[in-house]
């Protein structure tokens, strides 16, 4: 039970490093880069026990984080005053299939390779597609998982929006 809890505050503690980081890069101001790092640790710290412990599928367990962490930033941005792309984005990042795409892109080079091509040509080819399609699943859910958020819960609509700049538009004519 011990080595559960270290290994999954390992993998908290080293994705709130890593958005952090990403939050640093995307200039996130400095007093709300911890709510970067919590969203990141949190949302892969429950890909984690998802996946790993409980058992479910990783795209399926990437898809519940990305919304965790989607539908938790629209809250934390409310109280911190701060919009939530500056750090669901940042979070989000911390769950990107890279090993997914690179063997995608090893297969693909394996591909062009002729002797190897002929040696073993179905099963180059069967990983490079599996690889691809989940890397692009994955992917997929972490756009989905930000944008739901931001869809379900903005205030004002599109349409709300663009009516007001009309009548703004026209009261600026007028007074000329």
């Amino acid at each position: 039970m011990n080595e559960i809890f270290f290994l999954s505050l390992k993998d908290f503690l080293l994705a709130a490093v890593v958005a952090i980081g990403f939050a640093v890069l995307f200039r996130t101001p400095r007093s709300v880069l911890w709510v970067a790092g919590l969203l990141g640790g949190a949302g892969h710290l429950l890909r984690y026990v998802l996946h790993f412990q409980i058992g479910s599928g990783i795209v399926i367990s990437t898809l519940l984080a990305a919304l965790f962490i989607g539908i938790a930033g629209i809250y934390l941005a409310h109280k911190v005053h701060t919009p939530p792309v500056v750090f669901t984005v940042p979070a989000c990042i911390t769950m990107i299939p890279g090993l997914y795409a690179y063997r995608t892109m090893l297969g693909l080079l394996k591909i062009t390779d002729l002797d190897t091509a002929r040696q073993d040509a179905n099963n180059i080819l069967l990983d490079t597609v599996h690889n691809f399609v989940l890397a692009s699943s994955l992917l997929f859910c972490l756009a989905m998982g930000i944008c739901v958020g931001i869809l379900l819960f903005r205030q004002k609509s599109a349409k709300h929006i663009t009516f007001k700049l009309r009548r703004r538009v026209i009261r600026y004519r007028e007074k000329k």
